[in-house]
């Protein structure tokens, strides 16, 4: 998988090492087997609108993103063995847990997608990010 670093549109990073899960096999396989995320690591699943931590040992923040990258939901410390999706989602983020709090992640702020641009699937390329 490629890794980026996600900003906000204003520049602040929210993720440093964001692995992008832009196919079926990497988005089927998530972050199933890890023991848990660090600071600063997260994992982009593009396309899709939900996502599940069933098999998972630990919880996540779960930020649902437009095709424009607007956060739509966020779904906090969202513990093993749930479901969540949002309407309009294309993209999903997962984060550790509380870290969307820590980098004040709310509805409404914009990530900064272009990053992805060199995907086939990316936005430059007008389709939607994808998710699990």
């Amino acid at each position: 998988m490629r890794i980026v670093s996600l900003r906000t549109a204003e520049g602040q990073v929210v993720c440093e090492r964001c692995s992008v899960a832009d196919s079926p096999w990497p988005r089927m396989r998530g972050l199933l087997g890890r023991r848990g995320l660090e600071s600063g690591e997260g994992l982009l699943l593009r396309p899709t609108g939900s996502v599940h931590t069933f098999f998972m040992r630990f919880p996540i923040d779960v930020v649902f993103l437009s095709r424009e990258g607007e956060v739509l939901k966020i779904a906090q410390a969202l513990p093993p063995w749930r479901t969540a999706g949002a309407r309009r989602a294309k993209a999903v983020l997962e984060l550790a847990a509380d870290e969307a709090e820590r980098h004040e992640i709310r509805v409404g702020t914009r990530l900064d997608l272009s990053v992805l641009a060199g995907s086939d699937s990316g936005p430059a390329a007008n389709h939607p990010p994808a998710s699990a």
